[in-house]
């Protein structure tokens, strides 16, 4: 899909890639420009005054093992130059442990890493605070649930650390304003508008310097 974009931006296209699961395509959002790949696609058009190309093969459920053989191909087949990732929640659901979650992530960092982009165009993005959401019962207890979300965050960052990507941390942010209207979805269970859009603000935060100066 590409960004709703102003037919006056430059015709030379960047390209974004978005990998993930639920969160990445907006599992919740009430279409998909409330995602937070299409906000932010959205916010480098218009700091580049290029057209935003955003792939977004992010699919509800994914795991990283589903990621590597469903979406991994996109980086080799349309080369992006802004790249994002947010993946670990299912297999942390689907009770993969935290060396398989290791192995796999890495496989998947690799395959970024190898496109050569330049330090800060790849944004590796810590799973939310899921804990905090009225359905986290229905898969274990919240502290236990927050504790395995932190173990699988800290091997994110680590690996996205190790290879010069761009961690951004949206832990806070995704408890910030819990009980909200509009902050969680009707499935109690996947964000809102409000959150994926703060989620949004804290990730351009992070990459806003070096994706205003990526070129097409």
């Amino acid at each position: 899909m590409s960004g709703a974009l102003s037919p006056t931006l430059s015709a030379e296209r960047i390209r974004y890639l978005a990998l993930g699961d639920s969160y990445t395509i907006g599992t919740g959002a009430s279409d998909d420009s409330q995602n937070y790949p299409s906000i932010i696609a959205g916010r480098v058009a218009k700091a580049t005054g290029r057209q935003v190309d955003l792939t977004n093969p992010a699919i509800n459920g994914f795991t990283t093992t589903d990621l590597i053989e469903h979406e991994l191909g996109y980086v080799r087949s349309i080369r992006p130059q802004l790249v994002s990732v947010l993946i670990g929640v299912n297999d942390l659901v689907q009770g993969r442990t935290p060396e398989q979650y290791r192995a796999s992530l890495e496989r998947i960092y690799d395959a970024v890493a190898g496109l050569g982009l330049r330090t800060g165009l790849v944004a590796a993005i810590s799973i939310p605070d899921w804990s905090v959401v009225p359905a986290a019962r229905d898969f274990g207890e919240p502290d236990r649930l927050r504790r395995a979300t932190e173990t699988f965050n800290g091997i994110a960052k680590e690996e996205a650390g190790s290879r010069g990507f761009t961690w951004v941390d949206i832990t806070e942010v995704s408890s910030s304003k819990s009980g909200a209207d509009g902050w969680i979805s009707e499935d109690r269970l996947h964000p809102g508008d409000m959150q994926y859009a703060a989620w949004a603000d804290v990730i351009w935060v992070a990459v806003r310097e070096s994706w205003s100066s990526a070129k097409s």
